[in-house]
């Protein structure tokens, strides 16, 4: 388990995709395995933000091809958006998910595979659209990613449905964490996509 500080609107040091990318790559460094406790560490446990959003990335990359990981970074969103939700001012998290373990060289695969599309989400993020990432709105986006963490668990065998309901908690989160509010309307138009998904193969 871990404490972070802060726990609402507070993104610690972290004010860009490209620098949560390095703290995640950081994490696996020297590790033949890298554990969610190694990372939650490098992203500095005061920031409640970059801990939603890791998870979320996660889940858009081959890591979520590894058996149940899907699943493990749905509770780990749901853990922290309910915590969020509750204004609680330290995250807990429990002991078996700080020691699930993915292979650092996949984890370092990953994360260079997401570099440039982090690199164009940075440049062409801004402030904007505000209402979609102040109060009372904001609760709603944390609502939101609450809920597409919750699906994620069952739908770990729907192909693509992780994939897409964690896209949509990577742009909600980058909203909140440059207030650009751009990406929250862009993830709610993703939840439509993961709908119009499931519903067909469930059809």
């Amino acid at each position: 388990m871990t404490d972070s500080a802060n726990a609402q609107g507070d993104q610690g040091d972290a004010r860009s995709v490209d620098e949560i990318l390095d703290r995640m790559e950081s994490a696996a460094d020297g590790q033949d395995e890298t554990a969610l406790g190694d990372v939650v560490e490098a992203l500095g446990d005061a920031s409640f933000v970059p801990l939603l959003f890791a998870p979320a990335l996660a889940v858009v990359t081959p890591l979520s091809g590894i058996p149940l990981f899907s699943s493990t970074c749905g509770i780990l969103i749901v853990l922290v958006t309910a915590q969020m939700l509750l204004h609680r001012k330290h995250l807990w998290l429990p002991g078996w998910i700080m020691r699930r373990e993915v292979p650092s060289k996949r984890l370092t695969g990953a994360v260079s595979w997401m570099r440039k599309p982090a690199q164009f989400m940075d440049r062409i993020s801004k402030p904007r659209l505000s209402v979609f990432v102040a109060k009372p709105f904001e609760w709603v986006t944390v609502g939101a990613c609450l809920l597409c963490g919750a699906v994620m668990p069952p739908l770990e065998f729907v192909p693509f449905s992780s994939s897409i309901m964690g896209a949509a908690v990577v742009f909600f989160s980058l909203g909140l964490l440059v207030r650009d509010g751009l990406f929250s309307l862009i993830a709610i138009f993703i939840i439509g996509i993961a709908g119009y998904t499931i519903y067909n193969f469930l059809a």
